[in-house]
């Protein structure tokens, strides 16, 4: 149930809400759902927003969701509309995210660092875009953080915009559409199969996205660490 603006100004607020997707569901619905989607790739500093975790959630709830702006009755046209207008906010993101790259991104490595901002977010992304090429834009989307800085970093480094739009559809439909109907169609077959409701299990269900989408990143990161201190320690 959405919670109209009296209501939540009325309630406690507590900043750690912001990682938790149902949030963002029950106190802004699809608006607020499009524009998370669309700051975390359009918006540098939305690296911290749960685009995975919303994305399943909002499958779980798809039909209440979708029902903000029109009554279809239908399970399969509801998950549609929302992989439409989902997807639509994930590549204006990204194009947003290049366009910025092209823009200004080169004069990025020389801003002061803070709590937002770490050149080695930039430098992150630019490996791993200078590993996989193109298909880093369809990769990034299943990556936390690295999305955020993949479509900046292809600005950046001059990416064709033929391609750049080409790998950004096709990896933001990709990604939307797996989110989305696996939230739905995992929380209908256990339900039905196991009588266990995922709706009253959220904050385990959302840990377990987090460590899945996470887990490589921080095990590639704390690899590399070790092998950069080990390649120290030979050198001394």
């Amino acid at each position: 149930m959405l919670l109209d603006i009296p209501t939540l100004l009325a309630t406690d607020f507590h900043w750690g809400e912001l990682l938790q997707p149902q949030f963002y569901i029950q106190h802004g619905g699809l608006w607020l759902l499009l524009f998370v989607v669309f700051a975390e790739t359009g918006l540098f500093v939305g690296f911290f927003l749960p685009g995975d975790s919303l994305l399943f959630v909002a499958g779980i709830y798809s039909s209440m969701i979708a029902e903000q702006i029109v009554v279809t009755g239908n399970e399969y046209f509801d998950l549609f509309i929302l992989l439409v207008l989902i997807s639509i906010a994930g590549i204006a993101g990204n194009a947003v995210g290049y366009w910025f790259g092209r823009k200004v991104g080169p004069t990025m490595y020389t801003w002061k660092e803070n709590f937002l901002f770490k050149r080695r977010y930039l430098r992150e992304a630019h490996d791993f875009y200078e590993k996989h090429g193109g298909g880093a834009i369809v990769i990034a989307r299943f990556i936390p953080i690295v999305r955020t800085f993949a479509p900046i970093v292809a600005g950046i480094v001059q990416m064709n915009k033929s391609k750049f739009f080409f790998f950004n559809v096709v990896g933001c439909i990709a990604w939307v559409f797996s989110m989305l109907f696996a939230g739905h169609f995992l929380q209908k077959w256990i339900l039905a199969e196991f009588g266990f409701d995922l709706k009253d299990h959220l904050e385990v269900i959302v840990l377990g996205i987090v460590l899945v989408t996470s887990g490589p990143v921080m095990i590639k990161l704390f690899t590399s660490r070790k092998k950069k201190n080990k390649s120290h320690t030979d050198n001394a």
